[in-house]
């Protein structure tokens, strides 16, 4: 018998929403000379304008399941339903045009510019020169890399964070309203990949499109994911539900496990920087004199400023003493922020690389809301960690009344 894992969970308003739902219906893979199948009956509902995550251990058919949305791989029986509409009305190669692909290292072509790796699906589908060029440098605004500076690189001239950045362009390209990620971010440095995790959400705060990523990182598909499915080997569904519920009711014992003992610290790096209060600090222009930066700092009783540019995106946070000159140059330095989804976990390891005992905080395209202290952050963990004990307490109770 096959069921059909469904949540009500749903993330914020559905204006602005351009994802489209996604339903796979009893579909099998299975290879030829195998016994058993790769992917048995799987049957689930993706929502519009949500981040899915498909985890669980290696040989569990999760990429072979995300493969198949795209018919990369070509499913042995069942139907998979996009908007409604039967992916296999389509050629495979007309409907790939249609759904973003992104893979782990951005795969970019080392022959071709930044800009042309971008523009190759817009080619394809007749876009005129110049809507591919302002698709181009809209996008790479998108992801954080400046157009002026990044269009006419190559790939072996990008750090492998830059190139996953311009991966995750490619695959917005043409504007599709399905995503599919596999291990998008398992190639890069932990703080790499904690900021190109941080700039997908704040990517899909503005977009919504439908993600369905792979990864066989429960902590990340608890950061990124309104669901997470769990998968066991064939492809069967242990669980299907919101993170919150994922960590405190696990389905069963392979869940528990797969999720981990610590799924109480897990459970806490649920709460994200938005859910605490951001101080405000002194703030200044690229360009406007030191003087005048060096003198509201002070009278604030603050030693450091954080510099912004002219779209107010952080660029920097010197103490005043390195200040110099007549007006504010943009800080050599690479200031490390975090975005208001991240997770207070994430605010922490941010804070540990700073000087300052904080972290910049940002929203939307990057641009600087305020910061968020250490003490900020522990006191509202402790108070979360409180609850939960309380929570216990009431539970164990209840169990010894009953």
């Amino acid at each position: 018998m096959t069921t059909q894992h469904t949540t009500g969970h749903t993330t914020g308003q559905t204006t602005g929403i351009s994802g489209a739902e996604i339903r796979l219906e009893e579909v099998v893979k299975r290879y030829p000379g195998q016994k058993t199948a790769a992917v048995e009956s799987l049957s689930l509902t993706i929502p519009a304008g949500e981040i899915v995550m498909f985890v669980g251990p290696s040989g569990c058919g999760k990429t072979t399941s995300l493969k198949m949305i795209n018919r990369l791989i070509e499913p042995t029986s069942g139907t998979i339903l996009i908007d409604g509409e039967d992916v296999r009305k389509s050629s495979a190669d007309e409907l790939r045009r249609k759904i973003g692909y992104v893979i782990q290292g951005g795969s970019l072509f080392p022959h071709m510019t930044v800009a042309k790796n971008i523009a190759i699906v817009p080619k394809m589908l007749g876009w005129d020169a110049s809507r591919v060029k302002g698709r181009v440098d809209d996008l790479l605004d998108l992801v954080g890399l400046d157009p002026s500076r990044y269009r006419d690189r190559y790939p072996r001239e990008l750090s492998g964070g830059q190139q996953q950045r311009v991966g995750v362009a490619r695959g917005l390209a043409a504007d599709p309203p399905v995503i599919l990620m596999d291990e998008p971010f398992g190639a890069v440095d932990p703080i790499t990949r904690q900021r190109l995790q941080d700039e997908l959400l704040s990517i899909q705060r503005e977009l919504r499109k439908t993600i369905v990523c792979v990864t066989h990182d429960i902590d990340e598909a608890i950061k990124l994911g309104d669901r997470i499915v769990i998968l066991r080997e064939g492809g069967h569904i242990a669980q299907y539900d919101t993170p919150e519920v994922v960590l405190a009711s696990p389905a069963d014992d392979f869940v528990s496990d797969f999720v981990g003992s610590g799924s109480t610290l897990k459970q806490l790096s649920l709460a994200r920087v938005n859910e605490v209060d951001l101080r405000e600090t002194v703030t200044a222009r690229i360009g406007e004199p030191t003087a005048d930066a060096v003198q509201r700092a002070e009278a604030a009783g603050e030693r450091s400023v954080i510099v912004l540019d002219d779209r107010d995106r952080p660029r920097g946070w010197p103490w005043l003493r390195q200040l110099k000159g007549d007006r504010i140059v943009e800080p050599t330095e690479d200031l490390v922020t975090v975005d208001e989804r991240s997770t207070l976990n994430d605010a922490l390891d941010t804070m540990l690389t700073s000087s300052h005992g904080a972290a910049v905080v940002t929203g939307d395209r990057d641009r600087y809301i305020g910061i968020v202290t250490f003490d900020t952050v522990t006191d509202h963990m402790r108070l979360l960690e409180d609850r939960a004990v309380e929570e216990r307490a009431h539970e164990q109770a209840a169990g010894e009344r009953a």
